[in-house]
């Protein structure tokens, strides 16, 4: 199932993240809650960015 989470710590800073996507699809769905938020001051991809990456870098190779 993909879900967007937007967290709010105390201190008022916010986070967004996304489950169950793959690859730059992430990018994509959050993009919109993003600019919303403001300006963003880092990013933290997780292993299934990078997986799906590395997955259609194969498949172009093949």
């Amino acid at each position: 199932m993909k879900t967007i989470e937007v967290i709010v710590a105390p201190d008022g800073k916010t986070r967004v993240e996304t489950n169950g996507y793959t690859g730059s699809d992430c990018r994509q769905a959050s993009r919109a809650l993003l600019q919303a938020l403001g300006q963003q001051s880092s990013e933290q991809l997780k292993p299934e960015f990078h997986q799906a990456a590395t997955e259609q870098q194969q498949r172009a190779s093949e």
